[in-house]
């Protein structure tokens, strides 16, 4: 893999080095990206000689660079960069760095490939314990997690500075371990066929109203992008929403509930895995109107019908599919999650409480728990939606294998 290290001004560049030779030693091939600042600590002479390619150190080429003058090829290679590299990773992360990839300010070739870039990006961040904790810096990686962004936390410890508390770079392990498991996660759904529900749906009252709910998809489509960037084939089945559909997914839309069943039944037979994230209307009007219901005097009274339970009705013949479904709960979580677990025939159950905040509706976070057909359940913090997708992700394939793993030991026994 081609990973772009960015090197900021920090005491831990020197480390920076190492880093090199143990991304090398995974196999990847590494162009490192130094800020002015990181030339303060360390020079590019060091890090061309560990990685064997040219260390870019200038937007424009006027300062540092090989040539030591700016010209065209210099001033787009920020897009070649950035289409040619795998993952970006930034070790160490200054305080600076973050607010620039938070705030979208791109002043020098780090901050500008960022933006260029559609690769997924690490960044280990190191610095002073007070600039750590300081409210600026928690908010501005707040906003990173909910792009995407993987945080290494930094360690505990002993500081530069001369005060103890997090703020030292992770070690060089962690750092791997964080990089290739990002890597990693590109392949592991490769050859499986992923369909995703996701948004609400909408049930006609008249030609003007409607009763829906307030799903705004960012859930379902998080699943779709992760699941798509792991390698699967995604077919999304969206309700109303006004979110784009993820780069390389296959999106179908609907709108009512009955329509969103035929496209689910259309296509459930080619997916190897079913994550039923939409937010589907339970009832609908037993008879819609023809024509707008006019204001009047008198009150209405609108009589509703059950709508089919698409999560059940797929899970009755799932075969040796894996079924993913989604619980919305205000009371009662584990209790009613455990219930619909097995009422449902479902193999996980993702389920929050959405009058906690963070975790509601048409937030970038949510705070869930999965609930898993073999009795596991985990709980999961706070944290941006794209990482809950990864984590459902996870948590359906060692299912799958638990699973697998039991029906192949019930053969062999009979």
């Amino acid at each position: 893999m081609r990973i772009t290290l960015g090197v900021t001004g920090g005491v831990a560049a020197y480390k920076s080095a190492e880093l090199v030779r143990r991304l090398q030693q995974e196999g990847h091939s590494v162009q490192v990206v130094m800020t002015r600042a990181a030339r303060e600590f360390i020079t590019p002479l060091t890090f061309a000689a560990l990685s064997g390619q040219k260390v870019i150190t200038d937007l424009f080429g006027a300062e540092g660079s090989a040539s030591g003058e700016a010209n065209l090829e210099s001033a787009i290679e920020h897009i070649a960069v950035a289409q040619r590299t795998d993952l970006l990773l930034v070790a160490p992360a200054t305080a600076d760095i973050l607010a620039k990839f938070a705030r979208g300010i791109a002043d020098d070739f780090l901050s500008t490939l960022y933006l260029a870039s559609t690769a997924p990006v690490v960044v280990a961040p190191a610095m002073n314990v007070n600039m750590w904790q300081h409210a600026a810096t928690q908010e501005n990686l707040a906003t990173l997690r909910a792009r995407g962004v993987r945080i290494v936390e930094p360690g505990e410890g002993y500081l530069a500075c001369g005060m103890t508390g997090p703020g030292r770079l992770a070690a060089q392990g962690e750092i791997v371990k964080a990089v290739q498991d990002v890597l990693w996660a590109g392949q592991d759904l490769a050859g499986e066929t992923v369909l995703v529900t996701a948004g609400p749906t909408c049930e006609d009252i008249d030609p003007v109203r409607f009763l829906s709910n307030r799903s705004s998809g960012k859930m379902g489509y998080a699943v779709a992008e992760a699941a798509a960037r792991r390698g699967a084939k995604v077919i999304l089945v969206s309700g109303p929403t006004s979110l784009e559909a993820p780069q390389g997914v296959e999106r179908q839309d609907v709108r009512s509930t009955r329509e969103m069943l035929d496209a689910v039944v259309r296509n459930f037979a080619q997916a190897s895995i079913g994550i039923f994230a939409a937010a589907v209307a339970d009832f609908r009007p037993a008879e819609p109107a023809a024509s707008k219901i006019k204001r009047g005097k008198e009150s209405v009274t609108l009589r509703l019908e059950p709508n089919p339970d698409i999560l059940a009705t797929v899970a009755r013949d799932k075969g040796e599919r894996l079924v993913v479904g989604f619980a919305a709960e205000t009371e009662n979580v584990a209790e009613n999650a455990r219930k619909k677990l097995t009422q449902k025939n479902a193999d996980l159950i993702v389920a929050n409480d959405v009058t906690v905040e963070g975790a509601g509706f048409d937030y970038d976070t949510n705070i869930v728990t999965l609930f898993s057909r073999d009795g596991r359940d985990l709980a999961l913090p706070r944290m941006s939606k794209a990482e809950v997708a990864d984590k459902i992700l996870d948590e359906a394939l060692r299912l799958r294998g638990v699973l697998r793993g039991k029906s192949a030991s019930h053969r062999a026994s009979d």
